[in-house]
């Protein structure tokens, strides 16, 4: 029987920088051919358009069945498992003679656990195995106390009042992610000082029920300081392992989503200033509960295109490749947030 293909999951909360972390693996693939498999909350496709663009993966093309990156933007991969991984995987399965690897980037809405399920499922587990879930942490995020609350806070709730509602879908889910993890990658730590990173990594270890790895890399220098070595080969088979990963929702049949947690997309046929459109975004991150921006911007005089990221209020931008002849020169981006505002955004970048 053939080996069986290793896939790694990578998990991580909204702009934890999991796409950042699969170009660098891409780009330092060491001779592995690696398939992608992205799923995305939101349906223009940002993350996987920055795969195709690290200058490895062949372009999509019409008709192009050698391309490495396929993408699900339908959904919390998690939550369409059976309509939507389960075909994708049979695909990739058939082309398990040309695939040494593949990489799932989840959305950050998504839970890892139901997904590593799939993998028991007879038709999967003879022809793949998870060799690790890989957590990406945005270390300054949760130093501010985006998307963890004080754990001691939340323990003295607990004593206090059995029946009050402890965390919320975000906390919880962000708990189950690390909870999942063969390894944490903690991210953007040159964004905060050593001893909030060490406050960081003593949350993070609390959430752990194993002991697990936790490697460093910070914002600017990306993944570079990673080796393929450090990610790839770690043998869990994570899917005959599931004990020992708890998850909140371990006892529901299904489990469900905030259901304000939406995504808006706005494509907009003209060029904007970066720093003035960075300005717009961050009075709109104030002025609604705006989790992640990412999107790519057209540029006046600029023939190369603008890959624009946010989290809260904290933005990055760098210029990933040149326009296309072909290529409308569009501003496209995605908001993802609580009760978002659609047509308040659309408004006040228009009026710009």
């Amino acid at each position: 029987m053939a080996t069986k293909i290793p896939v790694t999951v990578i998990t991580g909360f909204l702009g934890s920088g999991k796409t950042s972390l699969i170009r660098h693996l891409l780009q330092n693939n060491q001779g592995r051919r690696i398939a992608v498999l992205v799923n995305e909350f939101g349906e223009l496709g940002i993350d996987g358009e920055l795969l195709k663009s690290c200058q490895i993966c062949p372009e999509d093309g019409e008709g192009d069945t050698n391309t490495n990156i396929f993408e699900l933007t339908n959904g919390c991969l998690c939550c369409t498992v059976q309509e939507e991984f389960y075909p994708m995987m049979q695909e990739l399965i058939k082309r398990r003679d040309s695939i040494d690897c593949i990489l799932i980037e989840t959305s950050g809405l998504a839970l890892p656990k139901p997904l590593v399920k799939a993998f028991r499922w007879q038709e999967i587990r003879n022809a793949a195995t998870v060799d690790a879930v890989i957590t990406v942490v945005d270390c300054a995020a949760v130093a501010a106390g985006t998307f963890a609350s004080d754990l001691e806070a939340i323990a003295a709730q607990r004593q206090a009042d059995d029946n009050l509602e402890h965390e919320t879908p975000l906390q919880e889910l962000f708990e189950d992610q690390l909870a999942c993890a063969d390894l944490v990658v903690l991210n953007k730590i040159d964004l905060v000082d050593a001893e909030t990173k060490a406050r960081v990594e003593e949350l993070i270890k609390q959430e752990l029920p194993r002991v697990v790895k936790i490697v460093e890399t910070d914002a600017y220098g990306g993944h570079s300081q990673l080796d393929a070595s450090i990610l790839l080969g770690f043998q869990a088979a994570v899917e005959d392992n599931l004990d020992s990963r708890p998850s909140h929702h371990d006892t529901e049949e299904d489990h469900n989503h905030d259901e304000e947690i939406t995504s808006t997309n706005l494509i907009l046929d003209r060029t904007f200033d970066p720093e003035k459109l960075q300005q717009q975004l961050e009075k709109l991150a104030q002025q609604q509960e705006i989790y992640r921006i990412k999107g790519f911007v057209a540029v006046p005089n600029k023939s190369m295109r603008l890959v624009m990221q946010g989290v809260g209020t904290r933005f990055d931008k760098f210029y990933d490749r040149p326009w296309k002849p072909e290529e409308a020169r569009q501003t496209r981006l995605v908001f993802i947030g609580r009760d978002l505002k659609s047509s308040e955004i659309e408004s006040q970048l228009v009026a710009l």
